[in-house]
């Protein structure tokens, strides 16, 4: 087996990327919602934080109770904690990669963990 994995983030409505990758350190999903859909659950987490990367469209998320609105570009961190649902804009469909980790973990960055050559 080769030491990389490829895939292409196709218009599914959510594809987990461990399942696609054989990922091993971090859960990376990508979402689809149209126009005026939602999350149909609010969840939380035990012990991952999430990382939400805005890909395409607009959209809502309920964090907490409290209204966030976004839009591509936007990057929103969310602690395991934070009651979480999102949603689609009315008249905007949404795309957005979501990164699960730990919270706490990341013990070296980019830079740290590289070797040159």
């Amino acid at each position: 087996m080769a030491n990389f994995s490829k895939w292409n983030a196709k218009q599914d409505p959510r594809t987990e990327l461990h399942d696609v990758l054989g990922l091993t350190g971090a859960e990376i999903s990508i979402n689809n919602l149209p126009a005026g859909a939602g999350v149909p659950f609010v969840h939380t987490h035990k012990k991952n934080e999430e990382i939400y990367i805005i890909l395409s469209g607009k959209g809502s998320a309920v964090l907490d109770g409290e209204k966030v609105d976004f839009a591509a570009g936007d990057v929103i961190r969310v602690a395991p904690a934070v009651k979480r649902q999102f949603s689609a804009a009315a008249d905007s469909p949404v795309s957005w990669a979501c990164i699960q980790v730990r919270e706490n973990s990341l013990e070296e960055y980019t830079a740290g963990d590289a070797v040159i050559g």
